[in-house]
């Protein structure tokens, strides 16, 4: 077989496992699939199928993480852990989270018979926060954070995270069983971009340095729905229209910030009918900046400017913090010998800021942690035209398998 051939072939089979996954999901014609759905269970069957191919020993856990191990020759020998996420936002693209975990059971089969090291991979349950409008439910239950309030979680439906666990035919109780082993020295993500740069570059692959920070809040402004034929335009409470240019003074407050992102992608209106006038609108803001305090005095401005819209057209105004999470580094060693991973592998190293969340910042609490960016061709994600080259695909498990290497040789 020749050399192109050795290598494209493990990646074409990444991409067609991928599509196959894209196929297991909650709603028919598109890639929709979240916290321990029916369509997970589907997706675990083929995961176990993989991972036993290549020789890996196969559980799912308290939180429904699916998580295969290769044994190292040495029993006592370190853990390596490799993993991203088996859910999607709402008619998603097939490669967001899947692409990591389908990559990391190729690399782990090709692996010398009696590595040194132990190698897991794990696909989380849940990252996105979709369901239960908590992100990285799976990755937290390594890390011990996996707490009662987020157990108590609802969805729209009134089931609860514990209930959902049930429900999958998992016991709470066993939580703890899911933390991260001792043993383990590094975590390791392979994720596709989501984003332009590396495409504009005109480069494969992409080091990443951190994870930028990220505030999520509700913001709720309410005021009094009438008729919308016979209330005079200057006596109304309209929430809908307060919302509405608060949510343009958000774009401008990100468009005058450089590396910041703020963005409103959600809104309720109610009662929501063509005819009367909003009594109330609730509209999601999430808010991003590789900088802590440039991302915390954004968000000081934006609710204060929600006051004031609200304070001037008649209007009460509140919010509630869903999520907030602080800028993550990447391990600086591990960062440099990914480095000279991508150069032994014949590629250019350039390194990068994420702008999206992974649960490459939830691990590394824990554990020192790294992450590879493959390039997201036009910059497209969380979109059903997501997609990934084969080539680049090819490129990662290259870099990746010298990653392993090299990490093998110099340790953490």
């Amino acid at each position: 077989m020749e050399a192109a051939e050795r290598v494209m072939e493990p990646a074409e089979r990444v991409m067609e496992r991928c599509r196959r996954i894209a196929l297991c999901t909650d709603e028919s014609g598109f890639i929709t699939r979240t916290f321990l759905s029916p369509a997970m269970r589907e997706v675990h069957a083929l995961i176990r199928d993989w991972m036993e191919q290549a020789g890996m020993s196969v559980r799912v856990d308290a939180a429904g993480n699916i998580r295969g191990t290769r044994a190292a020759r040495d029993p006592a020998a370190p853990r390596v852990m490799l993993g991203s996420h088996l859910d999607t936002v709402p008619r998603a693209g097939a490669f967001d989270g899947v692409l990591g975990v389908v990559m990391a059971i190729e690399l782990a089969g090709t692996l010398d018979p009696a590595p040194a090291f132990h190698l897991e991979v794990a696909g989380f349950s849940e990252e996105e926060g979709v369901r239960f409008g908590a992100p990285f439910l799976g990755s937290l239950a390594l890390v011990g954070g996996l707490d009662d309030e987020l157990l108590d979680r609802s969805d729209a439906a009134g089931t609860r995270v514990v209930q959902a666990i049930r429900h999958f035919g998992l016991d709470p109780a066993q939580l703890p069983e899911a933390r991260l082993d001792d043993r383990a020295v590094a975590y390791f993500e392979f994720h596709i971009e989501q984003g332009p740069v590396l495409d504009r570059l005109g480069l494969p692959l992409g080091v990443v340095e951190g994870i930028a920070g990220q505030s999520r809040f509700t913001v709720e402004f309410e005021g009094q729905a009438n008729h919308a034929g016979t209330t005079p335009m200057n006596l109304r409470r309209d929430a809908l229209a307060g919302a509405a240019e608060w949510i343009l003074a958000v774009e401008r407050e990100a468009a005058g910030c450089p590396g910041l992102t703020a963005t409103v992608g959600q809104i309720e209106v109610r009662p929501g009918a063509g005819n009367v006038i909003a009594g109330s609108a609730s509209a999601s803001l999430d808010v991003r900046h590789p900088d802590d305090a440039v991302r915390g005095g954004a968000v000081g401005r934006l609710l204060a400017c929600a006051a004031q819209v609200g304070s001037r057209r008649g209007l009460s105004m509140s919010h509630q913090l869903r999520s907030a999470h602080d800028t993550v580094l990447m391990s600086e060693s591990l960062k440099r010998m990914l480095d000279d991973a991508v150069r032994d592998s014949g590629f250019k190293t350039h390194r990068m800021f994420s702008g999206a969340g992974h649960d490459a910042m939830i691990l590394a609490r824990r554990v020192p942690s790294a992450m590879l960016f493959l390039r997201s061709p036009g910059g497209i994600s969380h979109h059903p035209e997501e997609t990934v080259r084969v080539e680049d695909i090819a490129a990662a498990l290259i870099a990746g398998g010298r990653f392993l290497e090299i990490l093998g040789e110099r340790g953490v």
